[in-house]
């Protein structure tokens, strides 16, 4: 489905974020990428969605289903890859109402009406299990809680529902209840559309109850890469032990049920 192959990204500075990523995703997998700030986990699957800057080099190749959409320019990724940024609040414009926002992102890529944009975005909505899509649609981000926002983008994310969806941090800065709805909001799309997904997070309890994989990186490199549960309970790198230890109780798959 998406195969990364020796991906190296470099910053204007000089700054080395990601070095020689290799990593094969199957369809319908859930990859977890873990590991401390800095990493270079966001950094890596923001440059699969066009997500740094233009100054930035990227070298290696990005494979969707064969294509390498790095040098494809014609590939039109909001259609096949999407993207749910850490904190959507801050993502979306304060100023303007989710509908408009919603309307506008729905138009940007099919040639539809406002108001069967408008249909659209609430259905999805709905099909997303958001309460009142109508009064979502008529309130401002700030209205909303972080969770709710959160899951307002997934929702735009899975609007053309993409084959692949790529998380950054989509739990953080939730309390553990709300990480639980985030995560079983995501479990529930890849049930009902097979999506694949790349999940960044830097919560191990969130990435053990969600992935099938875990890609552990340190310093812009793998270190780690195994089912969850063997590289949770047997790891093999230093790193990774230091980074379970690190951690003072895992969130138990308890909550997320």
């Amino acid at each position: 489905m998406l195969t990364l192959k020796n991906i190296g990204i470099t910053y204007e500075n000089g700054k080395v974020a990601v070095s020689d990523f290799n990593l094969d995703i199957k369809k319908g997998e859930i990859i977890g990428i873990v590991g401390e700030s800095g990493s270079g986990k966001s950094t890596l699957i923001k440059s699969i969605v066009g997500g740094l800057p233009e100054t930035t080099k990227i070298v290696g190749e990005v494979l969707f289903e064969g294509k390498n959409i790095l040098s494809d320019k014609k590939f039109e990724k909001g259609r096949n890859i999407t993207i749910v940024f850490q904190e959507t609040r801050h993502a979306l414009n304060p100023i303007r109402k989710i509908g408009r926002q919603y309307i506008e992102y729905i138009r940007q890529h099919l040639k539809i009406s406002k108001e069967e944009a408008e249909t659209k975005a609430i259905e999805n909505l709905r099909k997303t299990n958001l309460p009142s899509p109508e009064n979502i649609m008529n309130s401002y981000p700030y209205q909303l809680s972080g969770g709710m926002c959160q899951r307002v983008g997934i929702a735009m994310a899975m609007t053309f529902n993409p084959k692949i969806l790529l998380a950054d941090e989509p739990t953080s800065a939730l309390d553990v209840t709300t990480q639980a709805q985030i995560v079983t909001e995501l479990l529930h799309m890849r049930e009902k559309f097979g999506t694949t997904m790349v999940v960044v997070t830097h919560s191990l309890g969130v990435a053990a109850y969600l992935a099938d994989r875990l890609v552990v990186m340190k310093d812009g490199k793998i270190v780690e890469t195994g089912k969850t549960e063997e590289v949770l309970k047997n790891p093999k790198s230093e790193y990774t032990k230091l980074l379970i230890a690190s951690v003072p109780t895992l969130e138990s798959e308890e909550n997320y049920e």
